[in-house]
């Protein structure tokens, strides 16, 4: 469950933890059920975030959070593991008397001292960063955009799933006079990912889904196309999703690069994804747990309705 307050956002999956003094009974459950990560959410305060983080490291579990009330200042020295979203870095870089400016967030100079002190206290403790631009870019912010409602990964889904998406875009009423500043926000986004990955914080791949326009599985490879459009090389790109995503989980023994002894599930590509990133989406065949799986055949099963 997503740790949050009395109210939690996502009702279905999020967890009311209040008391600091029922942390360590929360954490032993989880261990109970097989957790080995624990999700800190935008509800939960640093007296809570604190908690949390300790009580998962004595118990080997890894810390994340999609911050809201804690600062990713306070989880960082807290000693959180990883920052979920760009926002749990890029909200926290707004100087005070920045924020009642108009566009503040499209027009933000990522040289700014509060920004440059983060970044730095970011690379001091170790905190990994999964940035999820894929998400701000298709829900949030573009899905007024053909290029992103139409894209031809979202016929890929369920109708039911698209029928939602398409909703969820007309009730957004995003206009074209706010393309421009939604365009520079993303930017934005991606240009601190950039200085992120350059400073040596070590980037995640992630996307989100299944939210709005976020397919499944096919959103990864648009999650790749970002990273090296905000600076990652593709190799580098093509890390953040295998060895850079192990490591955070702890399962790097098993996963994450091909080696001897590693647990083979493999993507066998026609082309050199080091040379394009979007040669990640030429699979030639899928290795799962022993099992060769061909694309189409996997496609062919997914659910029309």
């Amino acid at each position: 469950p997503l740790i949050d307050d009395e109210s939690p956002t996502h009702r279905d999956v999020g967890y009311a933890l209040t008391d600091p003094a029922l942390v360590p009974a929360f954490v032993e459950d989880m261990v109970k059920w097989n957790v080995t990560t624990l999700k800190i959410y935008v509800g939960t305060p640093r007296a809570i975030g604190r908690e949390v983080i300790e009580a998962g490291h004595d118990n080997g579990l890894k810390v994340t959070g999609h911050l809201g009330l804690y600062s990713a200042q306070e989880a960082a020295e807290d000693g959180i593991d990883c920052l979920e979203h760009i926002w749990s870095v890029f909200n926290y870089s707004i100087p005070d008397e920045v924020r009642s400016q108009t566009d503040h967030r499209a027009n933000l100079d990522l040289r700014n001292p509060k920004c440059q002190a983060l970044l730095q206290l970011l690379v001091e403790k170790k905190v990994a960063v999964d940035p999820t631009l894929v998400v701000f870019r298709n829900m949030i912010y573009l899905n007024d955009l053909e290029e992103v409602h139409n894209h031809p990964d979202v016929a890929l889904v369920p109708a039911r799933m698209q029928e939602y998406w398409q909703r969820y875009r007309h009730r957004a009423k995003l206009t074209p006079e706010t393309q421009n500043v939604r365009r520079r926000e993303i930017l934005k986004y991606q240009e601190l990912t950039g200085i992120l990955h350059r400073l040596g914080v070590q980037i995640l791949a992630g996307t989100d889904a299944p939210e709005p326009f976020v397919t499944p599985g096919f959103a990864l490879h648009q999650e790749l196309e970002m990273l090296v459009a905000s600076g990652l090389s593709p190799a580098a790109a093509i890390q953040a999703a295998t060895i850079n995503n192990a490591k955070i989980l702890g399962q790097q023994s098993d996963l994450g690069s091909v080696e001897v002894g590693k647990l083979a599930d493999l993507v066998i590509l026609s082309a050199d994804p080091t040379t394009d990133v979007r040669n990640t989406r030429k699979i030639e065949i899928v290795l799962r747990g022993g099992i060769i799986c061909r694309p189409a055949e996997l496609m062919d099963a997914v659910p029309a309705e």
